[in-house]
């Protein structure tokens, strides 16, 4: 109806700019939206308002020249021109009725679109670097970016999904070593564990593996790895000179043959993990890319080779840096260092450039809030390579602070001290999780109250619109029990019947489906999905409390029980696209 109701508004701007002679704009946005209210009718238009300034009329009296020469709709009751110019749209209950048709027409298809026009769009969400297990912070990045991936699906865009494994640099050397000192203390060696060291468990689980695996091969003494080294932070040193100083003798300890062995093993090990629980919370990937493959193609060099000839890079220092500051960063950007190697942003860079030269046409990136100052250098990049910089969105997610009562939890990942996205899931369940995290927009500020997430009350969301599924499935299983059949049919021919003010604002709640769909899309903010879920329940439920639907008025009971599976459907595609499921029974 929304489509239709745009363009009937475009037929009566042609027909009055030829009626009137009036010279209109090349490009004409004709933006409608619901009525805020019953007054205002089903929905609103400030076409006459945004048009006004350009013709040089007055809003009120353009608008209401509009609505002379709106074309005649069926499904339009009343047209109203309010406040200084806006034009309100009353329809029929017949057109508002409609939409339990098309929702049982339609099935899982309801709501989708093909809004996206087939845009070919990238996602790429949690890449997470592989140090560790998945923590509850890691988990929000998780089930934003698969619920965003899926809603741009459900909207007619060609989505990619895609992991980056940053599994070159520092932190993947510091991995190796904290590996290489805990293999070394199984063979029956003491040392002190560096202060810059990975921590947790999982370093002795795969230290222990690499142990059964390769027995001797890795070993080597405590005192060749550490004599003559600088102090550690242990001895009032500097941590970061001294796990420097520990990597580089491990190499010339075991040779690169065997300390890329131990650093494969360890990427291997935790990216697998990481991989496993992403799929059981319900996340899904199209490609797992690696940062090192990245480097060993010579994507890195062929993107240093082409911001060369555009002449984005200069040698200072004795470094290589790119001329950030020309396409609006703060500063300029070492991409090599002066030792030969090259730094972290040649990688984020050239992996930006490989996105776009695999033919999308949008990427996304979610990343954590603190990566805030990382957009601007990257979106410097592409400009420098002649992209469009508008084809590169951020989405930042905050962190989750995960709270047990009013106990805030730890989440350190290199002191191996934070609560794994696994153990969140085992303790609240997957269900709980995906949405709590995307139930606010991802920048703001979330505290995940584990009291709530596991409750059955009205107080916990996600309960709260679950319940509105199994309670239509409860009346179905009733229906059955007492041998009541439901002529879904003579339900559709009856819809007329639904006149009371919770049946008439329940229609209206699930008439709103689309365009909730396709704002989420619109505007990245899969949250939108989920108030409106919200919405929806608290319609329902209202509905139910105060209304039978097994009445002995056969036509009203078919249209009931209709509107109530209508219900169903909607709020199970809903779910469904945030990941959560729609159980029967609660």
């Amino acid at each position: 109806m929304k489509e239709e109701l745009v363009d009937l508004l475009s037929q009566a701007l042609q027909s009055l700019a030829a009626a009137e002679s009036l010279s209109l704009p090349d490009r004409i946005d004709i933006q409608l939206e619901r009525g805020r209210g019953s007054g205002h009718g089903d929905y609103a238009s400030n076409l006459a308002m945004r048009l006004a300034p350009v013709l040089r009329q007055n809003p009120r009296e353009l608008a209401t020249r509009l609505v002379a020469h709106l074309p005649v709709h069926a499904h339009i009751d009343q047209v109203e021109v309010a406040g200084p110019g806006f034009i309100n749209f009353f329809l029929t209950r017949d057109a508002a009725n409609a939409v339990i048709a098309r929702i049982h027409r339609e099935g899982r298809e309801f709501g989708r679109s093909h809004y996206g026009r087939g845009q070919q769009v990238i996602v790429e969400f949690v890449s997470a670097n592989p140090t560790g297990p998945l923590h509850v912070g890691h988990g929000r990045g998780a089930a934003f970016g698969a619920a965003l991936a899926d809603v741009l699906e459900a909207t007619g865009h060609a989505v990619h999904r895609e992991y980056y494994i940053n599994d070159a640099g520092r932190q993947m050397h510091i991995l190796a070593v904290s590996v290489l000192i805990r293999y070394l203390e199984h063979r029956g060696e003491s040392m002190a564990f560096p202060a810059n060291g990975y921590r947790g468990d999982y370093i002795h689980g795969i230290a222990r593996d690499l142990e059964a695996e390769a027995g001797e091969r890795y070993r080597i003494t405590a005192a060749e790895l550490t004599a003559g080294l600088p102090a550690d932070a242990h001895a009032g040193g500097d941590k970061e000179a001294y796990i420097d100083a520990l990597i580089a003798r491990a190499r010339g300890l075991l040779g690169e043959g065997r300390y890329e062995e131990i650093l494969e093993a360890a990427v291997t090990a935790i990216t697998g993990d990481i991989a496993e629980d992403l799929a059981a919370f319900g996340v899904r990937y199209d490609r797992w890319f690696s940062e090192r493959a990245l480097v060993r193609t010579g994507a890195v060099e062929h993107a240093l080779e082409q911001l060369q000839a555009a002449g984005a890079l200069y040698d200072a220092e004795g470094a290589r840096w790119f001329r950030s500051t020309d396409y609006g960063d703060d500063k300029d950007r070492v991409v090599r260092r002066a030792d030969g190697q090259t730094t972290y942003f040649a990688s984020d860079i050239a992996y930006h450039l490989n996105k776009f030269e695999r033919g999308f046409e949008q990427a996304i990136d979610v990343f954590g809030a603190d990566h805030h100052g990382y957009m601007a250098r990257v979106r410097a990049s592409l400009e420098a390579f002649g992209h469009a910089t508008d084809a590169l969105t951020f989405r930042l997610v905050q962190f989750a602070i995960l709270y047990r009562g009013s106990e805030r939890l730890p989440m350190s990942t290199r002191a191996g001290e934070f609560v794994t996205l696994r153990a969140l899931r085992e303790e609240v369940g997957n269900d709980a999780a995906r949405f709590f995290y995307v139930m606010r927009r991802p920048e703001q500020h979330l505290d995940f109250d584990l009291e709530l997430a596991k409750s059955q009350s009205n107080d916990n969301p996600v309960y709260y619109i679950q319940y509105a599924h199994a309670r239509v499935c409860s009346v179905r299983r009733q229906r059955h029990e007492r041998g009541i059949e439901h002529d879904h049919d003579n339900g559709l021919s009856h819809v007329d019947r639904l006149d009371a003010d919770h049946e008439q604002a329940l229609i209206q709640a699930l008439g709103r489906y689309p365009e909730a769909l396709e704002s989420a899309a619109a505007n990245h903010e899969p949250h939108l999905l989920a108030a409106y879920l919200r919405e929806l329940a608290g319609a329902f439920h209202t509905y139910y409390n105060a209304h039978t639907f097994l009445v002995d008025d056969r036509d009203l009971r078919d249209a009931r029980l209709t509107l109530i599976e209508a219900v169903r459907e909607v709020v199970r595609n809903g779910l469904d696209l945030l990941g959560v499921s729609a159980p029967e029974r609660m």
